[in-house]
């Protein structure tokens, strides 16, 4: 049977038929179970010759007062029970949620989400769910893509995920990269820029097999002569310090950097290129399994969040 709790909310949010025929099918009689759950005899009499209807089977064998299942009766009944123990274990993990005690989110992230965003988000979330426990790992987006298809992680933020069945894009939202430079840059007081006017002077370039690579080489190549007087490095953070220290020229989005622009140590110049306009930051949840109820908790709250706090591409080209 099920607790006193589960019990009261599985009137609602289950047949009356399924929880008669159970009640009957335990009793033996339809009189016991009448008594069991209060309800006249005729009643649960008349939810079970309904529910043998709307199957075509016959789920008692009627033996006097008393009943039996039939075959098919207790193939309904195991699933019934099935239903109702994985019901109660939903129940209590609820209880548990609500009460703060308990329930663990892992997390997949690419290092620029890390800086400032997903601080903010873990930080807001835990504020109201102290008692939830939340790991996260720090890689490339193709490694955050893969840690959440292996079920290493429930959440994965990363730039351009792959195209993957097992793969669900949960939330996209689309990023200008730009050009980070030290305000002291040649380049920091001119208004539009491109790649090739970057490419002028020394660079910093985003190690080979990143998403932000990827679409800076589709650009690069077209751009004869394009100078390879450059770092490549695969830490967004140190190409942020070599921008800060040297008149290098590194390439991300707005997410990451906010520090340095907001302290004026940086400027962002968004960078004019097509293939350069919308990169997406995604969050991204597995296909095969639904998240279990601390981490779509927390996917809840980060979603609309950053709903209302991710830069927009205007905000970003106006920039």
């Amino acid at each position: 049977m099920l607790s006193g709790r589960a019990q009261e909310l599985s009137r609602n949010l289950y047949s009356p038929a399924m929880r008669y025929f159970m009640a009957a099918a335990e009793a033996g009689s339809i009189r016991a179970a009448s008594r069991e759950l209060n309800v006249a005899s005729s009643a649960v009499n008349r939810q079970i010759l309904w529910l043998e209807d709307a199957l075509g089977m016959q789920l008692f064998d009627r033996v006097g007062r008393r009943i039996r299942l039939s075959q098919a009766g207790e193939l309904l009944l195991a699933h019934i029970r099935r239903t109702y123990s994985d019901f109660e274990g939903t129940v209590a993990e609820l209880d548990a949620l609500k009460g703060l005690r308990r329930g663990s989110v892992s997390i997949a992230s690419v290092e620029s989400v890390s800086e400032k965003l997903l601080p903010a988000l873990i930080s807001s979330f835990r504020k109201r769910y102290p008692g939830i426990h939340v790991s996260v790992s720090v890689s490339s987006s193709q490694d955050a893509a893969a840690k959440v298809e292996a079920a290493e992680a429930d959440v994965g933020f990363t730039f351009d995920p792959p195209e993957n069945s097992a793969l669900t894009v949960a939330f996209e939202h689309e990023l200008v990269i730009g050009a980070l430079m030290s305000p002291r840059h040649p380049l920091a007081e001119q208004g539009r820029l491109g790649l090739h006017d970057c490419l002028k002077f020394p660079v910093a370039l985003p190690a080979e097999g990143l998403s932000l690579r990827t679409r800076l080489d589709l650009v690069r190549s077209r751009i004869p002569g394009a100078s390879r007087t450059y770092v490549e490095a695969n830490s967004l953070r140190l190409m942020r310090a070599l921008a800060r220290e040297e008149d290098v020229i590194g390439f991300q989005t707005m997410i990451g950097c906010e520090d340095d622009l907001a302290s004026g140590s940086l400027v962002f110049k968004p960078l004019t290129d097509a293939p350069l306009q919308a990169d997406r930051l995604c969050v991204i949840t597995s296909s095969l399994r639904a998240l279990a109820l601390a981490p779509g908790m927390f996917f809840d709250h980060a979603v609309l969040t950053m709903k209302d706090n991710l830069p927009s591409i205007d905000a970003e080209t106006a920039t």
